[in-house]
C-alpha cells in the first residue's frame, strides 16, 4: 500500500521511539502523583519532563504551561469551554475543523456566545486584516486552525497574533497539522497558546494530545474530579496542571510523546519537510498537468505543509478514493474532512474532494504511481463524459 493519508495520522510510525516508551512504561508504569513511594514520583518526574520537552518544542517561556488531553479535539474544547465561561463574542475562520466549528456552534446555540467567522482569500489564508476587523469591543477570544487540514495553508499566526495583542485579545491555535512540519514560537509570537494532537506529525501514538498555555490565559476547568492533590476540598483545585486534568493521565501515551519529540528535533528528522515539500511539488504540478483534474489553493506564494486537495471532472471525490485504493492500492482522504465550510467556499460540498497528504516515509515512487493513477481515471472520466 502507497500512504498518502498522514493528514489523517502519521503512517507508519518510526517503531524505536515506541519500544523505548513501552521500556519506559514497563518499568515505570505505577500511577504518576498519585502516591509518595519511589515508583509514583518517578513516574511522576518522567512526566514532568515530557511537559518541559512539549513546553520547548513550541516556543513556551517562563511560566508556561502544559497540560495533557487525549487529543487536539479535547484540548480544543477545554480551550473554548474553558475561556467563555462568561457571554462573549468569539472570532474563529472558516477554515476551521469540526473541533473547534462544532464546540463554537454549541455555545453559540445555547447563546453563550456570539461568534464571526472569517473567511479565507483565493490562495487560502486567513488575511490578518479581516481578523482585526472582526474583533469587537466584547471579543473573549480568537481561534485559528494554524494550517488547513484541507488546503495545507499555514496561516501569519505571529501577525495575526500581534493585531489581536493589540485590541487586548489572546489567539489560541489548533496546530494539529502543522506541529512536527513547521517552527512554532509562542512566545515569540504573541500567541496565548495553542492545542495539539501527538498522532500527526509528532509521529507519536493515538490518544495523547494537550494544551501549551501562556502565564496570560487561566481556562476555566470544564470536567472534575480526582487530582490527587487537595483532596480534602470538594471544590476542584485551580492549580496546574490538576486544574485541567482530572484523573490518571496517559502515562503510556504521555512517554511515546515523549520519545516521538526526541525523534523529530533529530537533525536527520529535520530535513523531512523540505523532502516531503518537494515531493508535494511534482505531485502538484503532475496533478495540474492532468486534463480535468482541478486543484484547490495549491499555487501562489504563501507558506504550506505537503498536503493538497483536488477533484476529478465527472467522478465523484469518494469514487476517486475509492479505484485508488482498490485498485492502485494507494490510500487517501476523500469527503469534508470536518472542515464543512470551508469546502462550503470552495464550492466542493456536499461531496468534498481527494486529499492528498505526504509523510517522511514517502518516495519519489510513491508520486509516480499517485500521478499514473491519478491519469489513468482522469483519461478514463474523460471518455465516459463525451
Amino acid at each position: 500500500m502507497i500512504y498518502l493519508d498522514n493528514a489523517a495520522t502519521a503512517f507508519p510510525k518510526p517503531a524505536e521511539p515506541l519500544r523505548r516508551a513501552l521500556e519506559q512504561y514497563l518499568e515505570t508504569g505505577a500511577s504518576p502523583g498519585r502516591g509518595g513511594y519511589d515508583l509514583s514520583v518517578e513516574a511522576e518526574y518522567e512526566v514532568e519532563a515530557v511537559r518541559r520537552k512539549v513546553c520547548r518544542f513550541f516556543g513556551g517561556g517562563e511560566g508556561w504551561r502544559v497540560c495533557f488531553a487525549y487529543n487536539a479535539t479535547d484540548a480544543l474544547n477545554t480551550f473554548i469551554l474553558g475561556l467563555t465561561q462568561e457571554p462573549c463574542h468569539v472570532v474563529s475562520t472558516r477554515l476551521e475543523h469540526n473541533s473547534v466549528l462544532r464546540p463554537l456552534h454549541h455555545l453559540a446555540q445555547q447563546g453563550r456566545i456570539t461568534l464571526d467567522l472569517v473567511p479565507f482569500n483565493a490562495q487560502g489564508y486567513v488575511e490578518p486584516d479581516a481578523v482585526a476587523k472582526a474583533i469587537r469591543p466584547d471579543t473573549g477570544l480568537v481561534m485559528l486552525n494554524h494550517a488547513s487540514n484541507v488546503l495545507g495553508t499555514v496561516q501569519p499566526a505571529a501577525e495575526i497574533a500581534a493585531l489581536c495583542r493589540e485590541q487586548g485579545v489572546e489567539l489560541v491555535l489548533d496546530v494539529s497539522q502543522s506541529a512536527g512540519l513547521y517552527p512554532i514560537e509562542l512566545e515569540k509570537w504573541g500567541v496565548g497558546g495553542l492545542a495539539f494532537t501527538g498522532h500527526k506529525s509528532l509521529l507519536g501514538p493515538t490518544g495523547i494530545g494537550g494544551l501549551v498555555l501562556s502565564p496570560r490565559v487561566n481556562p476555566m476547568p470544564t470536567r472534575y474530579g480526582g487530582t490527587g492533590v487537595d483532596s480534602i476540598n470538594l471544590v476542584h483545585t485551580m492549580d496546574y496542571p490538576y486544574r485541567l486534568e482530572p484523573g490518571t493521565i496517559n502515562l503510556l501515551g504521555v512517554l511515546g510523546l515523549g520519545q516521538s519529540l526526541d525523534y523529530v528535533n533529530s537533525p536527520e528528522h529535520r530535513q523531512s519537510l523540505a523532502h516531503e515539500l518537494e515531493l508535494w511539488a511534482r505531485l502538484r504540478d503532475g496533478l495540474a498537468a492532468l486534463e480535468g483534474v482541478e486543484l484547490y489553493c495549491a499555487s501562489g506564494p504563501g507558506e504550506r505543509l505537503p498536503l493538497l486537495s483536488c477533484n476529478v471532472r465527472g467522478i465523484r471525490a469518494g469514487d476517486v478514493a475509492d479505484i485508488l485504493d482498490g485498485d492502485f492500492e494507494i490510500a487517501v482522504r476523500s469527503g469534508l474532512h470536518c472542515a464543512p465550510l470551508l469546502h462550503q467556499q470552495l464550492g466542493t460540498s456536499p461531496h468534498g474532494a481527494v486529499r492528498f497528504s505526504l509523510g517522511v516515509f514517502n518516495t519519489e515512487g510513491d508520486i509516480e504511481t499517485a500521478l499514473e493513477a491519478m491519469g489513468r481515471i482522469a483519461a478514463t472520466a474523460a471518455v465516459q463524459g463525451r
